[in-house]
Formats: C-alpha cells, structure tokens, sequence
C-alpha cells in the first residue's frame, strides 16, 4: 500500500520545520518585465508565448522556494485559459514541483456526481504527472467525494474540502443558520470529519488524507470549526494579500501546533512588486521571492511559538 498522504505531509512539515505552503496563481501580465521582455506579447496578443512564459516563472518560483516550504500549491484555473497548451503547463510544473521535493496540491475544486465524479478524480489525481492533492467542493455529499476518496486509497493522494473558504460572499451560504443552531459550513464540517474517518484514510500521524479548506474569517467560526474537524488537516487560505494575519491564521491549528499548513500565494511570487523587497531585485526576481518566502515563514512559525 502506498504511503498515506497525511504522513507524508507531517513529515514534510517536519523536515521543513514549517507548516507554510506557496500557491501558484500566475498571471501573465505581473510576471517580471525580464520575463515578458524575452516573449514579447502585449496580454491576450500571443497565447501560446504567454504559456511559456507562465513555465518559465512557474519553474522559477518552485527553484526559489522549494528548498523552503514542504507544498506548493498550483491554481489549474490559470492554466485552463489556455486551453490543452495550459493544461500541458500546468503538468509541467505540477511534475518539475514533485522532482524539487515539494508536495503538490492541484487547487482545482471540482464537484458533481456520478460518472462525471468519478471521471474527475482518476483525470485530476490518478497515474503520472498528476499532484499529490488536490481541493474538492463537498456540498453536492458524499456521491460528490467518493470517488476522489476512493483514489486517495489505492494511490496515496490527499484531498481538501471546501469548507470555509476566504471570500466574504461565501457566508451568504455558508452562514445560515440551521434548525439546529448551527452554521450550514459546521454542518458540512461534521460531515467531512465523519467522512475523513474511514480506517483507509487515517495515518499513523492522527490525521486523515481528506482535509479541510478554512479560512479563519472571524476567531470564533476557526475555532468552532477546528474543534468540529478534529481529524482533518486545515489547508488555509486568506493570509497576506487577502488580509489575514499570522495570530488569525494560529486559530487554525491544534494547541500542538498541528493541524494545519497556511498558504500564500500573491504576497510570495510577486515580492517583486512589493517596495519591502526593492533592494533585493537587482539580485533578480527570484531573490525577492525567496526573502518574501522566508519572511512568510518566519511570520507564521513565530504566531506558533516552536510548537512543531
């Protein structure tokens, strides 16, 4: 049997001592002007120079953090644009992430029922050149996840379910209140614990391979929602450009320091935008991503207080 996923990622976040992971979301038009230089192209003039030019940064941005962070993530939504060129993108730098030592979760939410899920799973996790997780939406139940569980088995692959995610409109939904007393996404939360707990799923670590995307909104729903999904590992997004802060995101994690790996992606690979990392561009582009890496890091492990 392959190796569970959550043991892997606990052990990647030990080896790295750091639960930070950088999220790839690249945008054409923000990659460094030495980039752009080379290809040529005003945005939207030449598609298939612009893919090259998203490998190319994509490739830069796993050498200058990948000796860092334990997981990369890769938004496929990006990618898909392109067309078939994207998508071959997105492979390469899902593949050329995994031979740099990182962990890769494919951030591709996808969600529906039947064949069509079970078509998505093997497509999105199963066989070569495909990440190691990826993100799922749960509200369409369990016919929804199933099937990515299923593969998640016989390979070793992790999932993460929505559950919080960090934009403001998702409360219009996720916020109702339940007969109950309770939140619809505390609903959802419960169901993904009880789902997570299959014996094929758990590692050794405590953990299982289906975790939770939750974003600390508010304290009150993070710690709600930690104490409800006891068994899952939190991927979180909202950090830095989206305005979370290090002691928000902390709410995530268990009282170990467990629990959770903090993702950031905009605050990372465009550090050379920022005027915090000016100093360091005439090093290159790379420099500034990799200090602004470090400084994500430092932030985050900090807020925990040595506790990995």
């Amino acid at each position: 049997m392959p190796e569970n996923f959550a043991d892997r990622l606990s052990g990647m976040i030990a080896d790295r001592d750091t639960p930070t992971c950088v999220g790839l979301d690249p945008v054409y038009a923000r990659l460094p002007a030495a980039i752009r230089r080379r290809y040529e192209g005003k945005p939207g003039a030449n598609p298939a120079a612009e893919v090259d030019a998203i490998v190319e940064f994509g490739r830069g941005v796993i050498d200058a953090v990948a000796p860092l962070v334990p997981v990369m993530k890769i938004n496929i939504a990006f990618f898909e644009v392109y067309g078939g060129r994207g998508i071959d993108a997105y492979l390469e730098l899902v593949e050329a992430a995994g031979a740099a030592g990182l962990l890769v979760i494919g951030d591709v939410k996808r969600a529906d029922i039947g064949h069509s899920t079970a078509a998505y799973a093997r497509g999105q996790l199963a066989g070569p050149r495909r990440p190691d997780a990826v993100t799922v939406n749960p509200y369409l139940g369990l016919d929804g996840v199933k099937p990515f569980m299923d593969v998640c088995r016989e390979e070793g692959k992790g999932l993460f379910a929505l559950v919080q995610p960090s934009n403001e409109a998702a409360r219009e939904v996720q916020d109702v209140r339940l007969e109950s007393g309770g939140t619809l996404a505390a609903h959802v939360g419960r169901l993904v614990n009880e789902w997570a707990g299959h014996e094929s799923l758990m590692g050794v670590c405590g953990y299982s391979a289906l975790g939770a995307v939750v974003s600390p909104r508010d304290v009150a729903s993070a710690d709600s929602l930690r104490s409800i999904l006891s068994r899952c590992t939190f991927l979180v997004p909202g950090y830095g450009a989206q305005g979370q802060s290090a002691e928000r995101v902390a709410h995530c994690f268990k009282k170990d320091g467990t629990g959770a790996i903090v993702n950031s992606s905009r605050g990372v690979i465009y550090a050379y935008e920022n005027e915090r990392y000016a100093a360091l561009a005439g090093a290159g582009w790379q420099k500034c991503v990799e200090a602004a890496c470090r400084d994500f890091i430092q932030d985050i492990n900090m807020v925990l207080g040595g506790s990995l």
